[in-house]
């Protein structure tokens, strides 16, 4: 912790944005309280340093380092927004002096007793995608038994943007005010890495959270609700419909929809922007609210009330259900009648339950992108053309007979046993019995325009070999990279150009302190000769340097869809000289095809967009880009986008000149 901690301190002096006792709001922080937040501080990490692993169930370790990780994270970012942040942190570290207090008194499987299923509670998890560790709340319902065999339904809460959002508010809010779950629910309050509208490892954060609920309390995976308003809104319209057969409704209060409705944007992006706005444009994937109940509500007078509006429009053009409620005269607020009707709907629906999944008869399925391609017994592997509406649609006949129609699909798996046999496009059929072996699914092509279903031993293969192909979770764009483990891999050679090293080296300075800031975790970097082979297989790779710098590069640059030489690097037919230019791309790993290989970028939105508004966290450079970049008197780069573009479903360009 304290090696961790004297690195980020380093990397943020050299940023200009170093340990501070001027505040936010523009006063002086007290000595006395400044002096005593770093030392409590140091004190406690030393506290957890010396916390088993296994110490109190093996999670008693994570909900300590929430409350260190909160105080140093408001310190080196100067986020003592309002002047009790300064009390409050305080507060919070005296929560995780008490907490790792117990945890040295307490044997191994000894259970804390703030998880004694009492009244509302913040944990800690610790996240696969760069070690962080990251806060959730839970609220237990009247009569919970955490001891009890009894499985109980679990409300997710998704919260709106809120401009001060840090660990600290989060933390202390939560251990200050405790909330009543809905309908005998327990409730989720997801932190989401603050304000991203749950994209991106705020995404990842949703389902990290859920994962580390379920193995502490028992929850009724079929009674999950999943509910927000404003930014929480456009989080659930997001993930509702991404991932309708997860939830036993969805219900979304306000929260935008779309990218240029909602920014009032009337000249169209460049084509490798505008494309990969399917990614997180929901109502694009309005047809899945037919397979999910869902809610959304609008305040008669507030803008966002537009979103609900155009996703009510869609639903009705598709005949796919999906009610909506207006508060009457309300702006952005729900009013009291709106709040027990959206509330009544989720509750009836949690009663319930979602279906189990051989039980759904019907699908209506889109998606854009290999990335979001499950409901319940369907899954789209490829799609012919990405970032283009892709479609399932049919169900089961009274003999059990499964009927589908496609609509740019190239593959895609059933579960066996959901139907004695399916036809695909009216081709077919194809039998769908459960197998004797191991296989669960049955695998599809489609190949000049006939399907054809694969063997065993094809389907193994088409599963298994995947390197070449776009497929779920190797899809791109760049930013898909920081959805998963990653870590960053700085070159320590000698660069076959040093202006180019030098901007590589900012450029993973600049991720570093954006990801630090805006996604509230520590960005993993170590340096070329020290990549582990254990990375390698678990992790995506991101390369900094040149084939000069950084030996990694070197190994794998032959096998990537570049030419790069000391006199420059040729893409798409074009040679750029390295002293002015930079390459910026995605890739199957070549040491490792289950896995990215990203060169030179981070995140490819910045600090601009994150201020501005959740709705311009989309891709910018797509799979692939050159950059010109000019180096500035005080040592930062101004930077241009000369040409970006996205590989098609071979991970190749489909054109054959350069910008």
């Amino acid at each position: 912790m304290r090696l961790f901690r004297q690195r980020h301190w380093t990397l943020f002096v050299c940023w200009s944005i170093g340990w501070s006792t001027t505040l936010a709001w523009g006063q002086s922080t007290p000595p006395d309280k400044a002096k005593e937040i770093k030392s409590r501080l140091d004190d406690l990490e030393r506290a957890i340093d010396a916390i088993p692993e296994d110490a109190g169930g093996g999670y008693g370790r994570n909900d300590v380092a929430i409350c260190a990780k909160a105080a140093e994270w408001i310190l080196r970012h100067e986020e003592f927004y309002k002047p009790g942040y300064v009390d409050d942190t305080l507060s919070v570290l005296a929560l995780g002096e008490k907490r790792a207090a117990e945890l040295k008194e307490a044997g191994d499987a000894e259970r804390p007793s703030w998880m004694s299923g009492k009244g509302t509670v913040v944990l800690g998890y610790r996240s696969q995608v760069d070690g962080s560790v990251q806060p959730y709340a839970v609220s237990f319902p009247e009569g919970f038994d955490a001891d009890s065999d009894q499985v109980w339904p679990l409300t997710i809460k998704l919260h709106g943007r809120h401009q001060t959002m840090n660990e600290v508010y989060f933390i202390q809010r939560h251990s200050t005010q405790v909330q009543e779950p809905p309908f005998g629910s327990i409730q989720l309050d997801v932190f989401g890495r603050t304000n991203n509208a749950y994209r991106w490892s705020g995404e990842t954060d949703v389902f990290e959270a859920l994962d580390d609920v379920k193995q502490r309390f028992r929850i009724d995976d079929r009674r999950i609700t999943l509910w927000g308003f404003s930014m929480g809104g456009a989080g659930a319209w997001h993930l509702g419909l991404h991932y309708p057969s997860l939830w036993s409704s969805v219900g979304a209060g306000a929260g935008f929809v779309d990218f240029y409705d909602y920014q009032n944007q009337i000249s169209q992006l460049p084509s490798h922007q505008h494309r990969t706005l399917h990614i997180y444009d929901a109502v694009d994937y309005a047809l899945n609210a037919a397979n999910v109940p869902f809610i959304t509500y609008g305040g008669e007078v507030d803008k966002q009330l537009a979103a609900s509006l155009h996703m009510k429009l869609s639903a009705l053009k598709l005949n796919v259900p999906l009610s909506m409620l207006i508060g009457a005269g309300m702006g952005h607020k729900f009013d009291d009648t709106s709040t027990e009707t959206f509330q009544t709907f989720l509750a009836e629906n949690a009663k319930s339950g979602r279906p189990l999944t051989s039980d759904r008869k019907q699908i209506r399925f889109v998606t854009y992108t290999p990335k979001y391609n499950r409901c319940d017994w369907l899954t789209i592997e490829e799609l012919d053309q990405l970032y283009e509406k892709g479609t399932v649609e049919g169900g089961i006949d009274e003999d059990g007979r499964l009927k589908l129609s496609t609509a740019n699909v190239l593959a895609l798996s059933l579960n066996r046993g959901v139907a004695n046999e399916v036809s695909l496009d009216e081709q077919g059929p194809f039998g769908l019995q459960a197998a004797s072996g191991e296989e669960t699914a049955a695998t599809f092509v489609r190949e000049s325009g006939r399907w054809r279903d694969l063997d065993e031993n094809e389907s193994r293969a088409f599963h298994n070999y995947s390197k070449s192909r776009k497929r779920h979770d190797l899809q791109g764009p760049i930013d898909d990279a920081f959805m998963q483990p990653f870590v960053c891999v700085r070159g320590t050679g000698a660069p076959w150009s040093q202006p180019h090293q030098d901007w590589a080296e900012w450029t993973l300075a600049r991720f570093e302190h954006e990801f630090d800031k805006w996604l509230r975790g520590k960005t993993p970097v170590v340096d070329d000769v020290a990549l582990t082979d254990d990375q390698i297989a678990e992790r995506n790779l991101i390369l900094f340097g040149d084939p000069g710098s950084n030996s990694i590069l070197a190994r794998i640059v032959d096998r990537l869809p570049v030419t790069w030489t000391r006199e420059g690097f040729k893409v798409n037919g074009k040679t750029y000289d390295p002293a002015t230019h930079g390459l910026a791309l995605i890739y199957p790993n070549p040491l490792n095809p289950d896995r990215y290989v990203v060169v030179n970028s981070g995140h490819t939105m910045h600090e601009s967009d994150f201020r501005a508004s959740n709705a311009w966290l989309f891709p910018k450079l797509g799979d692939i880009a050159v950059i010109r970049f000019n180096r500035q008197q005080e040592g930062s780069y101004q930077e241009e986008t000369l040409w970006a573009e996205l590989f098609d479903n071979e991970w190749t360009l489909t054109t054959n000149e350069g910008p």
